[in-house]
């Protein structure tokens, strides 16, 4: 194994239900990259579902773990990378972004409800999950955009056409 650290061509962020897993995988294959996605590497590594890890063994065993992830992905993957939505608010990661081409997908309250769904299996969502959506959504906004390099609008789109309008800004 090369000890050479690899960069990702693309670093996804945004709120739950803005698109990043989808439209992730999508801007992959028309870069002829692969997609990697923080939460999967977590769940890879836990054995069990991020919503288990929030109930079994806390938050902050999750954001532990997460931070992990993120920092491994970020200096060994060269694809497009997906991060958790909370990912972002760890100090250390903020700094880990700084030169990274940060995308921000941004999306509306309603749409990342639809997209979401009330009945919600996401751990941060349990209890009213439009309230807490839009908290989080508040609270993580500025960060999010501080981050980013490039902020694209996802409300009322097809994830293609969001992943090529990607494609073509990089």
């Amino acid at each position: 194994m090369s000890s050479a650290s690899h960069q990702p061509v693309v670093v996804l962020v945004g709120p739950p239900g803005s698109g990043k897993s989808t439209i992730g995988q999508l801007l992959a294959e028309r870069l002829g990259v692969s997609f990697r996605d923080t939460d999967t590497d977590v769940e890879t590594v836990a054995g069990k579902p991020v919503s288990d890890i929030f109930v079994e063994d806390g938050e902050a065993k999750f954001r532990e773990l997460e931070a992990e992830a993120v920092q491994a992905a970020l200096t060994g993957h060269d694809g497009v990378l997906s991060l958790g939505g909370g990912s972002v608010l760890h100090e250390p990661t903020q700094e880990l972004l700084a030169g990274q081409r940060v995308v921000y997908l941004q999306v509306g309250l309603d749409q990342a409800v639809k997209r979401v769904g009330l009945g919600s299996a996401r751990p941060l969502l349990v209890l009213n999950p439009r309230s807490q959506l839009r908290k989080l959504m508040e609270e993580r906004r500025p960060v999010y955009e501080r981050l980013a390099v490039i902020t694209v609008k996802t409300d009322d789109r097809e994830p293609g056409d969001v992943a090529d309008e990607i494609a073509g800004t990089l």
